[in-house]
């Protein structure tokens, strides 16, 4: 029994460990990209050997796919969990452009969007690392499409005929916004992306009054 006891307080700390290392590490690769991730670069960068980072991920590619998915948890909630506090559709769908709006323009992840900035490193290059960036996008598209297609279920779109082209069309805004932001140091794009989004929504039917809880920030300029 205290043999087992030593080896699961071991896993814990190797977990507890590796969990903390990963939020230095998520930030080091939106900025840096996962490419320039490296076990020695982290170790550096968390005060850690060579060896002790090493041992939590094993290879550069475990630590680069450990990050892509501790990315992603991050996201999700901030994100997508976070909007469940608001009621199927419209007000949900409006949620989801607030809370994204702020994950990037709060700057969750130092370098902004994780996503935006990695992927584009791995776009052409096949290999488990690209297989997972492009399936955090899949899931990203699908759970943004869903929440457009339930919004013109309930009828509060009724001009709109492909959730999945407005769900485009608002994932290129906000990827827009945040590369804008990033590179001027500004957060006017945020202001435009939020009267873009709104502009198109209105134009679709929406009820005014829920569009109203869509961010006011960095309007103008």
């Amino acid at each position: 029994m205290e043999i087992q006891e030593r080896i699961d307080g071991r896993r814990a700390r190797g977990e507890q460990s590796r969990r903390a290392v990963l939020v230095e590490a998520v930030d080091l690769a939106s900025v840096e990209g996962l490419e320039g991730l490296t076990i020695g670069r982290l170790a550096t960068a968390v005060g850690a050997s060579k060896s002790g980072v090493g041992a939590l991920f094993g290879t550069k590619e475990g630590l680069q796919l450990a990050t892509v998915e501790a990315a992603r948890q991050i996201f999700v909630e901030h994100v997508i969990t976070a909007a469940r506090g608001e009621p199927r559709g419209l007000r949900r769908l409006c949620a989801v452009v607030r809370l994204w709006l702020d994950y990037s323009r709060r700057r969750v992840f130092a370098g902004g969007c994780f996503f935006q900035s990695t992927a584009v490193e791995f776009d052409a290059r096949p290999g488990p690392v690209r297989d997972a960036l492009a399936a955090a996008l899949r899931d990203w598209d699908s759970y943004l499409a869903h929440a457009v297609q339930t919004a013109m279920d309930l009828g509060e779109l009724p001009g709109l005929h492909d959730a999945a082209q407005l769900a485009f069309e608002i994932d290129a805004v906000f990827n827009e916004a945040n590369n804008r932001s990033l590179l001027l140091g500004t957060d006017v794009p945020y202001g435009r992306a939020r009267a873009a989004i709104e502009a198109r929504l209105a134009g679709l039917g929406a009820d005014p009054s829920v569009l109203a809880v869509l961010p006011d920030v960095g309007a103008g300029g």
